[in-house]
């Protein structure tokens, strides 16, 4: 099962009535296992929803057995199951599509990975999921989320962050993912917090770090480098010293050193 689109989306976007048979409510509840932990906050879906009814039905699954008497198990809308309680109705527009617990999964997931409101650690854990449970390619991925294969790979690097680093982010709420990119290529966590701490409080953007990386790379002392060619070419000597200033005593004292273990050697 690879999704080359969401085709709730397309099947709704053909019709200007709901499609889907309608079930009461009562038959519906959500599935326990699904992948989205947070709602929200449903107060204008449920004033959209009471306006002008559930337009894009829940994906559902039959359960054989329920405590309180529910057949269905929601696959996918619980935001939209939730705000149709909210907003009093009794009935949903549902599809029921017979497939098992992981597969199930597996459909809850992509269509999780293509809400907007996603933060990168969250899409990248998802991707994750998917290739890692269900053994999606990046490709594959992609074709299923209908973004890039460069954006699937750009959000996987992010799971290389720290986790100290991550709960930085998360902290300071910054959410944009090519931002976050640029703190990764920091050489330590404690480089990659300062960074973060920078941005929070001065409000830099992604080229804001890398113009302070490319000015802080130029300002940088460059290394002294001692180099000798004899007059006859049969040779070139060149010492390449730390330090960005060297004495002509210091370039002397290494030479004798250097003189001092070769014979040593021999």
């Amino acid at each position: 099962m690879r999704h080359s689109s969401h085709f709730v989306e397309e099947l709704t976007a053909r019709n200007v009535v709901p499609v889907g048979n309608m079930v009461p409510l009562s038959a519906v509840e959500p599935d326990p296992n699904q992948p989205r932990v947070t709602m929200g906050d449903l107060s204008d879906l449920a004033k959209s929803i009471k306006a002008k009814g559930v337009l894009e039905p829940i994906l559902v699954r039959p359960q054989e057995s329920a405590a309180d008497g529910a057949s269905l198990l929601i696959i996918s809308g619980e935001r939209r199951y939730r705000a149709a309680m909210e907003a009093g109705l009794t009935e949903i527009p549902v599809i029921e599509m017979d497939v098992g617990e992981e597969e199930a999964l597996e459909i809850a997931l992509i269509e999780n990975l293509q809400r907007k409101d996603l933060t990168p650690f969250e899409e990248a854990e998802g991707y994750r999921s998917l290739a890692e449970r269900f053994t999606y390619t990046h490709e594959e991925i992609a074709t299923s989320v209908s973004k890039s294969r460069t954006v699937i790979t750009e959000s996987l690097a992010l799971l290389k962050m720290p986790s100290r680093v991550r709960e930085a982010a998360q902290a300071l709420a910054i959410t944009t993912k090519s931002l976050l990119l640029e703190v990764l290529k920091a050489e330590t966590e404690q480089e990659m917090i300062q960074m973060l701490e920078e941005v929070d409080r001065r409000g830099l953007s992604r080229d804001d770090l890398r113009r302070q990386k490319r000015d802080k790379k130029s300002s940088r002392p460059r290394p002294f480098v001692f180099s000798y060619k004899p007059q006859d070419k049969n040779f070139n000597l060149s010492l390449k010293f730390r330090q960005s200033q060297v004495s002509k005593s210091e370039v002397i004292q290494t030479l004798e050193s250097i003189l001092a273990e070769l014979r040593q050697d021999g």
